[in-house]
């Protein structure tokens, strides 16, 4: 009797316990952000929209849209595969795909992309509806009928509800949306390309013979910069103090400033370049020094040693006076390089001595297992991540070490050269000293 009082009494305590504590939520994967299979996000990975997730993945776009998913229920406006494979235009999906044009692939996908949920239902019949789309840079995207067709600014919807989920819903569209501020950035590349720059103009020059001025011939864009490009620099470490370069032309047809920022922000977006990126702006000016000289029509290549090769240099390497400029100028070639035009040059001349923007230092370049390794010994590094970014006017390469100037021998002072008399041979000798004996010598002049 008494135990079945004890069991009750236990029976009781652990209902009572079990009504007053907080019920956790089935449906936790909402609340912790993760996406679950049954996801929109998943089913457009898995669809038959490959081109469209191809892009999604290169855009390094998954983390952005799963938390748009954990946030909206949203709509997705997917191109055929043929859209985005064929009738794409080939020069403009090579912008696309380049590092440097990483933001614009990223808002031409998300203008594809709505936060609100529009299915076949809700479509609307007659009217003409607006929406914003996850790229908030762009214009709104119109919804309208067309008799029996539904269109999204002007593109025809081909598969309507094509793929249903509880957070979101895909409709396949004819062709590929293309937002405003994209094409009026490949318009501009395209036409940066097409522009040849502006040459310094440099003071005047007096003939000392006549002193008058002399006469300038005319520019032509299809030549280099006259001024040499260790003139235009500012002085720093281990350069001798430049005169002051020309003013440039009227008009700077190259924006160095921005084609550096933009370098440096694709440098950022590759990751593993945060290193050098943060030397470049914050420890040094030698961010605006580079867009200074792309400015004047001067072109670089640099070779960006990633952060894994950074993280090896010590403190004392870097807190000398001058010493990070050192580093840099170092890894800075005046040349447009890229990863193939340096592999042939090693595979057609064995070593190649580039210069460097650090005067009297030039960097080795050879081939090695079938890439380009710079510099020697100990101090080399290979070329790990070809064309990071290339604009036709700033090349970067990254490579997998930081190289190091091998010290110059010093000078040693010219040896006394020493001239010797020279000798007469045995046989001639003994020949005059016989002839001297019948006093016979005086007649040959090689005995004198």
């Amino acid at each position: 009797m008494d135990f079945q009082i004890y069991g009750f009494t236990i029976f009781l305590f652990l209902t009572l316990t079990n009504a007053t504590l907080p019920q956790t939520p089935k449906n936790s994967s909402s609340n912790s952000g993760q996406i679950n299979s049954n996801s929109i996000l998943v089913a457009l990975l898995d669809s038959h929209y490959t081109e469209l997730s191809e892009l999604v993945e290169k855009a390094l776009l998954l983390q952005t849209l799963e938390e748009s998913v954990s946030k909206y229920n949203i709509t997705i406006f997917a191109p055929k595969n043929e859209a985005l494979e064929r009738d794409l235009d080939p020069e403009f999906k090579r912008f696309l795909l380049e590092p440097g044009n990483l933001k614009s692939l990223q808002n031409l996908l998300l203008y594809h992309m709505l936060p609100t949920r529009i299915d076949s239902e809700n479509w609307g019949s007659g009217k003409t509806a607006h929406h914003s789309s996850l790229c908030r840079e762009d214009e709104k995207l119109k919804l309208s009928n067309d008799g029996g067709n539904k269109l999204v600014s002007q593109t025809r919807i081909i598969s309507i509800n094509d793929v249903v989920r509880a957070d979101g819903i895909i409709h396949g569209i004819e062709r590929a949306l293309i937002p405003k501020s994209v094409q009026q950035d490949f318009n501009m590349r395209r036409s940066l390309r097409s522009i040849s720059a502006v040459l310094p103009s440099g003071a005047p020059q007096v003939d000392h013979r006549t002193n008058k001025l002399l006469k300038k011939s005319s520019p032509t864009t299809s030549q280099s910069p006259v001024v040499s490009i260790y003139d235009a620099m500012s002085p720093g470490p281990s350069l001798a103090p430049a005169p002051a370069p020309g003013p440039g032309g009227p008009h700077h047809h190259f924006d160095g400033q921005a084609q550096v920022k933009d370098f440096i922000q694709t440098l950022l977006h590759y990751g593993g370049y945060n290193e050098l990126a943060d030397i470049l702006v914050n420890l040094t000016s030698l961010a605006s020094e580079m867009g200074k000289l792309v400015s004047e029509g001067y072109v670089l290549t640099v070779l960006a040693p990633n952060d894994e090769a950074m993280a090896k240099l010590s403190t004392d390497q870097l807190s000398e006076p001058g010493a990070p400029e050192e580093m840099i100028y170092y890894h800075i070639v005046p040349e447009y390089q890229t990863e193939e035009s340096m592999y042939n040059a090693v595979r057609r001349f064995g070593k190649v001595r580039y210069d460097t923007l650090r005067l009297s230092h030039k960097v080795v370049a050879e081939e090695a297992d079938g890439s380009v390794r710079f510099g020697e010994g100990e101090n080399s590094a290979y070329l790990f991540d070809p064309d990071i970014y290339t604009d036709g006017r700033i090349s970067v390469q990254g490579i997998d070490g930081v190289l190091e100037t091998t010290k110059l021998p010093p000078k040693s002072a010219p040896l006394a050269k020493i001239v010797s008399k020279p000798t007469r041979g045995k046989l001639l000798e003994v020949t005059c000293h016989i002839l001297g004996a019948f006093g016979q010598h005086i007649h040959f002049t090689s005995c004198h």
